[in-house]
């Protein structure tokens, strides 16, 4: 299943030209869809872990294959800098790869009982089971492998799984269907649903969907948690991170990894680098080395392959990116580079000296653009991110293995990746925020325990 009547052209938020068209589905295709992932999900639960996982690997091994037309279609539709949809669609092989080896393993564990002489002599059987049907909602910025990381987990652990992916990259996700239907997978147990958000109550609300995992922004993720209140609900909304830079650090490799940490997909990445915290004693030296590393990337042409920032996904976004930037100079920031717009177009920008409760510092900007801030006491720099709503993942460039554990122990976010960028990710780890950032996790095998529950059967211990 993968839409509607309503047919509609998708178009390059670069040049604005029509790169496919899809149709777009109506209520009663969602309503069809919900009819048959339910009748799915049974399927999908019958089958044995090597069936699973014979799909899963099949799949990764397609999109080795389709490597190169996926990465194309992520570029176009997507604005997606060529090289970087090549890494994600490399990414999207590795994430079906691990689900194929975790699903042959899913399973639970025995249970010995005889903890007390009141408990008798039993043990139990504790069992992994499928929640059934979920709604899997994925943003723009990944259309491939942020579609993977709930798709792969779902037929893994033996669940069907309806999908609306965002309205912008449609196509990327129905290609991935065509994939897994090659792979083998049953009839109606991946439908993808290109759909205005305004239809897509039934996705959260229907009472045959068991779990939502919703990827997007704070507003729309806390509105869908009150909404599918009854239901297990995932959310990953993203955040403001934070790099700091502590004067052990190795400047040159910070300045680097920070250069590309903020502006990969022209900053639209949830993780990306937006809040940028100096140590007063290396600040200078280290706005030095960073400042034309950022006003050397290239602006340009997704398709071309020395492009490292293109266009924002629609001009609306960037016209929000320059409104808060200028803000920001009206506040008393500087804004030292970039920030000009030409149409969806920002220029990278360096700002500084901006007051805190400016929009660009505390709200997640989604964009080319990364604040730069002094602090004297690295737990002042603790402190900074901590008060903050988000909580997605921090970077710490330190060679303070002290501090690194300081940091790890005292920072209020999901993740902490030492002596790099916040943007760093790998997909077997668990990924995911706090507070504002949302809650439950991705990570192949963590993503498996959110659709899973668990079931005890007690049994008289053989004797």
């Amino acid at each position: 299943m993968t839409g509607g009547s309503d047919f509609r052209a998708v178009r390059s938020p670069w040049s604005g030209e029509i790169v496919g068209e899809c149709h777009f589905a109506g209520l009663d295709d969602i309503s069809r869809a919900l009819e048959v992932g339910a009748k799915a999900a049974l399927t999908m639960r019958s089958l044995r872990n090597y069936q699973r996982a014979e799909i899963l690997l099949k799949a990764a091994s397609l999109l080795r294959e389709k490597r190169e037309e996926f990465a194309r279609m992520i570029a176009l539709e997507g604005g997606k800098p060529i090289r970087e949809a090549r890494a994600e669609a490399t990414r999207a092989e590795s994430t079906f790869t691990l689900a194929g080896e975790a699903a042959r393993g899913w399973g639970g564990e025995l249970l010995p009982l005889d903890i007390t002489p009141a408990a008798g002599d039993r043990v139990a059987l504790v069992r992994k089971i499928p929640v059934g049907l979920v709604t899997g909602i994925a943003p723009f910025n990944f259309p491939l492998n942020l579609v993977a990381h709930k798709v792969a987990p779902a037929i893994a652990t033996g669940c069907a799984i309806n999908l609306k992916p965002a309205s912008y990259t449609p196509l990327t996700a129905l290609m991935l269907r065509q994939v897994l239907i090659e792979a083998g997978l049953p009839e109606g147990a991946f439908n993808v649903l290109p759909a205005p958000a305004a239809l897509s109550d039934p996705l959260v609300e229907d009472p045959r969907v068991q779990l939502v995992t919703f990827t997007g922004s704070a507003e729309v993720g806390w509105g869908i948690k009150r909404r599918a209140w009854r239901r297990r609900v995932c959310l990953e909304l993203g955040g403001n991170a934070a790099a700091i830079v502590d004067e052990t650090a190795d400047l040159d490799h910070a300045a680097r990894r920070i250069a590309v940490g903020g502006y990969a997909h022209t900053g639209q990445i949830c993780i990306s680098v937006q809040n940028v915290l100096v140590a007063n004693s290396v600040y200078d030296d280290f706005m030095a080395k960073f400042v034309p590393l950022v006003e050397g990337l290239k602006l340009g042409d997704p398709l071309d392959e020395t492009t490292e920032v293109a266009a924002l996904i629609a001009e609306s976004e960037a016209v929000r990116i320059e409104e808060w930037i200028g803000e920001a100079v009206q506040a008393g920031g500087i804004l030292l580079t970039g920030g000009e717009r030409d149409g969806s177009r920002i220029s990278p920008a360096i700002l500084t000296d901006v007051p805190g409760e400016c929009r660009i510092v505390a709200e997640e900007a989604f964009g080319p653009v990364t604040v730069v801030s002094r602090f004297v006491t690295f737990d002042e720099a603790l402190e900074r991110v901590n008060s903050w709503k988000f909580g997605l993942q921090a970077g710490v460039f330190t060679r303070d293995i002290k501090r690194a554990m300081m940091a790890f122990s005292r920072l209020e976010t999901g993740g902490i990746i030492i002596d790099d960028v916040p943007t760093y990710r790998v997909d077997n780890f668990p990924y995911g925020g706090v507070k504002e950032s949302g809650f439950g996790r991705e990570g192949v095998r963590y993503a498996m325990e959110e659709m899973s529950e668990l079931r005890t059967l007690v049994l008289p211990a053989p004797k």
